[in-house]
C-alpha cells in the first residue's frame, strides 16, 4: 500500500510540475528547426513565422536550419527532444511524402510528434513553357495519349511530392508519361525552360515567379478549387475527375507535449498566420493562410501519408 502511494504522489507531483512549467511557457527562447536550407520556401515561412511568434510569446523563437536526408535529420531531432516546448519544428509536405516511400524511418511520423497547427496550404501547379504547344491540360493529355511512352516529366527526385503527383495524374489520366528524377529542386525548372521536357510538376509558390514573368503557361493547378493567385487557370480536376495534391506547412513539437504548451503554441500560430501581412506574404508565394487545431493537422497527416501510400502502391513504386 506504501509502494502504491508513494507512486501515485510522485506521478501527482509530475503532474503539478508539469502543469506549473505549462502556465510559465515559454520562459526562455524556443529553438524552431527547419530542415532545409536558407533562401527556400520553407526557411522563409519558418523565419517570418518564428520572428512574429517571438513577438507575441515574449520569448526568441529562434528558426535553426538542421538539414541532411530531405528534412529527416531535423525531424528525428525533434522526434526524440525533450517534451518541454522547447525544440519546435517546421513540416513540409516531404514529411508526408517520405513517409509513404521510405522503407524505413528514425520515428514514428505520427506517434513520434506533437502536431501544433498547419501554417499554410499550397497547390501544386501543372505548367510548360510559354511558347509551348500546348494551351490546355487537355490538349496535353490527349498528346500523350497519342504519343505513349514519348514524353518525360521531371522531378527533384524519386518519392518527393512532385514524383508521387506526377504518377497519381499519369494513372488517373490513363496516360503513358515517364518519370525522370534529378538531385535538386532547381534542375527540373530548368529541364522544361530549356524546352528538353515538355511539363513541370511543381509547388506554386516555387513557379509563380516564372509564371508571373511570363516564362510558364499554367495548364492547370491541383487543388479542387481554383487558386486566388491563378483565378483563371482551370484545376486539374477539371481534366481529371477527382485528381487533388497539395503541399503544407505546420509547426510540430517532441511526443507527448503537455496539454497546455500545445494550446498555447496554436493559439500563437493562429493569432501570426491570422494577421493581415502573414496573409499577403503567403499569397505572393500562391499560398492560403491555413491554421488548423492539434487534431486537425494530425488528421491531416495521417490522410496524406495513406493517400500517398496507395499511389505507391498501385504505381508499384520501390521504396527507398
Amino acid at each position: 500500500m506504501k509502494v502504491a502511494f508513494g507512486l501515485l504522489s510522485a506521478t501527482f507531483a509530475a503532474l503539478l510540475a508539469a502543469s506549473a512549467a505549462a502556465q510559465d511557457y515559454p520562459a526562455r527562447p524556443i529553438r524552431l528547426l527547419i530542415g532545409f536550407p536558407t533562401g527556400g520556401n520553407v526557411d522563409g515561412v519558418g523565419r517570418m513565422v518564428a520572428q512574429k511568434m517571438s513577438e507575441g510569446l515574449g520569448q526568441q523563437v529562434v528558426p535553426e536550419n538542421r538539414t541532411g536526408a530531405g528534412s529527416i535529420i531535423a525531424n528525428e531531432h525533434v522526434a526524440k527532444s525533450a517534451a518541454d516546448g522547447y525544440t519546435l519544428l517546421v513540416v513540409s509536405g516531404a514529411f508526408v511524402t517520405q513517409a509513404a516511400m521510405m522503407k524505413k524511418l528514425p520515428y514514428d511520423p505520427v506517434r513520434d510528434f506533437s502536431f501544433i497547427s498547419t501554417l499554410v496550404t499550397y497547390p501544386l501547379v501543372f505548367s510548360v513553357r510559354s511558347d509551348s504547344r500546348f494551351r490546355t491540360l487537355d490538349e496535353f493529355i490527349a498528346f500523350v495519349k497519342s504519343n505513349p511512352g514519348k514524353v518525360n516529366y521531371p522531378s527533384p527526385g524519386m518519392g518527393t511530392l512532385y514524383h508521387l503527383a506526377g504518377e497519381m495524374f499519369v494513372s488517373m489520366a490513363g496516360i503513358g508519361m515517364q518519370h525522370v528524377p534529378f538531385r535538386g529542386g532547381s534542375e527540373p525548372l530548368t529541364e522544361v525552360l530549356s524546352g528538353r521536357m515538355e511539363l513541370l510538376i511543381d509547388a506554386l509558390t516555387n513557379s509563380y515567379p516564372h509564371i508571373q514573368a511570363g516564362k510558364f503557361r499554367p495548364l492547370a493547378v491541383s487543388s479542387l478549387a481554383r487558386s486566388a493567385s491563378l483565378p483563371n487557370v482551370p484545376t486539374v480536376a477539371q481534366s481529371v475527375p477527382g485528381y487533388e495534391a497539395s503541399s503544407f506547412l505546420g509547426i510540430a513539437g517532441p511526443p507527448g507535449l503537455p496539454e497546455a504548451i500545445v494550446e498555447r503554441a496554436n493559439r500563437e500560430v493562429r493569432r501570426v498566420v491570422a494577421l493581415p501581412e502573414i496573409a499577403q506574404r503567403f499569397a505572393e508565394w500562391g499560398g492560403t493562410p491555413s491554421a488548423s487545431s492539434p487534431d486537425e493537422m494530425r488528421r491531416h497527416v495521417e490522410a496524406e501519408i495513406e493517400k500517398w501510400k496507395r499511389v505507391v502502391e498501385a504505381r508499384k513504386i520501390q521504396l527507398q
